[in-house]
């Protein structure tokens, strides 16, 4: 495992430094030109050396002068930036700007402090963050961080966007700082279970009774070195969490290469593994504009629902999956079946009169059981295609997704 993970480091190191150092002098001579009493710093991995070979997003902060606190910095940044940058501006907790170039530069404007409870936004502790993981950070651990974050882009447990709730890179940064290395980390995590709690600088005694509960509803918990009162690990989900966990125990049952490669949802690969009494429902999903976090999280609600949906009216899931990057990709392994003619619907429990009294208005052919009312009624959809192809033109799918095609030929 070991010659394997070294020779992977080497070829996930970026092949060229990205010479943002330009960009970052000039936003800073147009700063000065206008007077303006702020300074554009560098940001992300690429601060902290820390990128992937051929992912190139680069992130810079322009550090606001506290006197600017009670001003809109994101309006005084935008015209000076257009000055000499063609740049879009996008809405945030507190707009940002993008600049497409060969890369895509992330300019966000924070108002610049050293203690967090002066921070007015969550981003104005982005730089504290970089700055601490630069200083506890050895040369050698920017390797281990660039596995970490290949492993989980490729178990599809990376990013902590509201449509993903994964790993961040935040969080990949502590727990290679924590455990000292991705093996370390993998053979640490496959014996996690909620809750398991993090805390570096070992700021508080009791980070579960510390904390307030809103931040530690999720399976991890890393008290941020930065800011005590945060849990760094607050948006990771349970089914991320485990799908994180469940790949490391495969991993270190099998160490390959083939846990560092992103596989793209491809549908002849799909239906190679259905069986012949299962049916694939594969679609793509074409998103409304906006934001990629909010179109990516109406696909997801989108994904939610019909699976939701799908369950309810009791057809059997085999496989499913979903992704979103320029547009949606879901799929469902079904059980190929014909579902009896009739269902069976549960009541309220017979204490509930009122309920009770309800279902029976509604439903003419109940009956008790265990203390329960019950009802059989005439099943709408038998199949799964019908069910499906009316479930595309709700309301709830068309108000969220531009459009749902299903792709049924290669």
């Amino acid at each position: 495992m070991k010659k394997m993970l070294q020779k992977l480091k080497s070829e996930l190191r970026p092949e060229k430094i990205i010479e943002v150092d330009e960009i970052v002098k000039k936003i800073n001579q147009l700063l000065t030109k206008n007077k303006v009493k702020a300074e554009c710093v560098k940001g992300g991995s690429i601060a902290k050396g820390t990128s992937l070979k051929n992912d190139y997003d680069i992130d810079l902060f322009v550090r606001f002068d506290y006197k600017y606190k009670d001003k809109e910095i994101s309006d005084i940044l935008e015209p000076i930036l257009k000055q000499n940058f063609d740049v879009e501006r996008v809405h945030g907790s507190r707009d940002y700007f993008q600049i497409h170039n060969e890369f895509l530069i992330e300019i966000v404007p924070v108002i610049k402090i050293n203690d967090y409870k002066k921070a007015l936004n969550v981003t104005d502790m982005s730089p504290l963050h970089v700055n601490y993981i630069k200083k506890k950070l050895r040369k050698e651990q920017m390797d281990e961080i660039r596995l970490a974050k290949q492993f989980c882009k490729a178990a599809k447990v990376y990013g902590a966007e509201s449509y993903i709730k994964g790993f961040s890179g935040h969080i990949l940064d502590l727990l290679i700082i924590h455990y000292d290395s991705f093996e370390n980390l993998i053979k640490e995590a496959v014996e996690w279970n909620p809750k398991v709690i993090i805390d570096i600088e070992k700021q508080l005694e009791n980070p579960m009774k510390e904390l307030d509960k809103a931040k530690t509803h999720s399976p991890l918990i890393i008290v941020d070195p930065i800011q005590p009162c945060r849990n760094a690990a607050a948006a990771l989900s349970n089914e991320k969490f485990n799908r994180f966990i469940d790949t490391c125990k495969k991993f270190l049952m099998n160490p390959n290469r083939e846990f560092f490669k992103v596989k793209k949802l491809n549908k002849e690969k799909i239906k190679n593994k259905k069986l012949s009494n299962e049916e694939l429902f594969f679609f793509e999903a074409e998103s409304l504009e906006g934001k990629k976090d909010v179109v990516g999280a109406k696909i997801m609600k989108v994904y939610e629902y019909l699976k939701r949906k799908i369950k309810k009216h009791e057809f059997k899931i085999m496989k499913t999956d979903w992704e979103f990057s320029d547009k949606g990709i879901i799929y469902f392994i079904i059980k190929k079946e014909k579902l009896s003619n009739t269902e069976i619907i549960s009541g309220p429990p017979l204490k509930e009169k009122e309920g009770v009294k309800r279902f029976k208005q509604k439903h003419k052919k109940a009956f008790i059981k265990k203390n329960r009312i019950f009802a059989e009624e005439k099943r709408k959809y038998r199949e799964a295609e019908k069910l499906i192809k009316d479930l595309l033109k709700e309301k709830y799918v068309v108000e969220r997704v531009k459009r749902v095609k299903r792709v049924k030929k290669s």
